[in-house]
């Protein structure tokens, strides 16, 4: 079964669609939503982001995968703050373990200007008992009612037998064809074969395929290389030899004893790059666990007009101790062809950065920044944008909830809030914090042992 470690460890995702939902008040994850609440007649339109009921509100949605839900332990569950009014989305019907909640993705998929959902379940229905999961992904569409479900996609929706696939292990939503509505992108890092890509396009109704074996990739896979682990999407231009967006994909297992690369890919015009440690324009020695491209985030980082790559190695260390308790590292590649390796100043043993990745401009100057996840150490590293000059070091951000807590397992950039999931917080309830001009605030809570803040968005 295919676990991700928490400390106790803690892990993904789903079962499918959940009943409508509107803002309700704060409930714990046990508690059932409320009857849908009539408001005014009105219209989305382009504002705050996120903002899934058209208010100009920025909404945010947190996942808790190990919550009880329809009295299946580990079914998972998604607390959406409408403002600051907390609803709740369930998996229905609901499946003991499936994790739902555990990856999250915002996106405009129908073009309203509502945004919308996309939740994993990767977990969700294994083919045999201690099997990995097949997966899938819940889709919600926003309106000024709020968030609904819309459908549901599996590997069955790319041509393919579902077996331990782990279907949405990862999620990122960008406009790949330009047709003024978001595109989503789907990890798949357990199929067949050393995993896959799946993109959905054209409202989410066509589906493409891409692993390490198709013809412009041309890749030797690995059963474990588990291609489509982490997601990128940007407009990499030297990445990705031109300004078209395109997509980062992790393969953390890949290499020598997992020390991991990262595809940057092309689906337009057919094309792709391979990265490691060691290789052309990256310095490092792939090492055993090095997990290169755990976590990938794009960003303009030095305002030079084409996207920078960031790669987390939460394995990176110099030690004999096992790749638990590494220290680990952040990879920043520019588009210019610079490169830089970041780690923080006083390091421990186990602080694993570069867990988890996010970029945007958090300062408000034009120029993104990024924040990066060590949740071994309890600590989230912001680094700088600076025109012209790249990352800079900045903030360190401690966790309010101890060390144990797991702050900085998932951390999410919008407008110049950041959002920081802990799930281990609470006895492992976990918690979700809000950092807004230097103050950092619980924003959601859940109850022992439901994981809540594994994902943030």
């Amino acid at each position: 079964m295919s676990i991700a470690r928490l400390s106790l460890i803690a892990v993904v995702l789903l079962p499918t669609c959940a009943a409508a939902t509107v803002p309700a008040p704060a409930r714990r994850p046990g508690a059932r939503v409320a009857a849908p609440v009539l408001e005014p007649a009105r219209r989305c339109h382009a504002g705050a982001a996120p903002d899934f009921d058209g208010d100009d509100v920025r909404d945010l949605a947190v996942g808790a995968p190990y919550a009880t839900s329809g009295r299946r332990r580990r079914a998972g569950a998604v607390a959406v703050r409408y403002g600051g009014r907390t609803a709740w989305l369930r998996p229905s019907p609901a499946q003991a373990g499936a994790g739902f909640g555990g990856t999250l993705a915002i996106g405009d998929f129908d073009g309203d200007h509502c945004d919308d959902l996309a939740v994993a379940a990767s977990d969700q229905g294994r083919t045999r008992p201690g099997a990995d999961g097949t997966g899938s992904v819940a889709v919600y569409f926003g309106s000024p009612g709020g968030l609904s479900p819309r459908m549901t996609l599996t590997v069955r929706s790319l041509g393919r037998t579902p077996a331990s696939d782990r279907f949405g292990t990862a999620l990122a939503a960008a406009d790949l064809d330009r047709d003024g509505r978001d595109d989503l992108v789907v990890g798949v890092p357990g199929l067949a074969g050393g995993g896959g890509v799946g993109l959905f396009t054209r409202g989410l109704r066509t589906a493409r395929l891409i692993t390490q074996r198709t013809s412009w990739v041309r890749q030797p896979a690995g059963p474990t290389d588990g291609f489509g682990t982490a997601l990128a999407v940007g407009a990499f231009g030297a990445f990705g030899r031109g300004r078209r967006t395109q997509i980062a994909v992790g393969a953390p297992g890949d290499g020598v004893e997992a020390s991991g690369a990262v595809t940057v890919i092309d689906p337009v015009a057919h094309r792709s790059r391979s990265i490691t440690e060691g290789g052309p324009g990256v310095r490092g020695v792939p090492e055993r666990y090095d997990e290169f491209g755990a976590a990938l985030a794009a960003g303009d980082f030095d305002h030079d007009g084409t996207d920078d790559l960031a790669i987390g190695v939460p394995g990176e260390d110099d030690t004999a101790l096992p790749d638990n308790y590494a220290r680990g590292a952040v990879y920043a590649l520019y588009g210019s062809g610079d490169e830089e390796v970041w780690g923080l100043r006083r390091p421990g043993p186990a602080d694993r950065l570069g867990s988890a990745l996010a970029a945007g401009d958090l300062t408000g100057d034009g120029t993104a920044d990024l924040a990066v996840g060590a949740p071994g150490g309890g600590v989230v590293q912001i680094l700088d944008g600076r025109r012209r000059r790249g990352l800079g070091r900045g903030a360190l951000i401690a966790s309010p909830a101890g060390r144990t807590a797991q702050f900085g397992w998932s951390v999410a950039i919008r407008g110049r809030d950041l959002l920081i999931g802990a799930p281990g917080a609470g006895n492992f309830g976990g918690t979700a914090f809000l950092v807004r001009d230097s103050r950092t605030t619980a924003v959601q809570a859940g109850t022992a042992g439901d994981l809540l803040g594994y994902a943030v968005s």
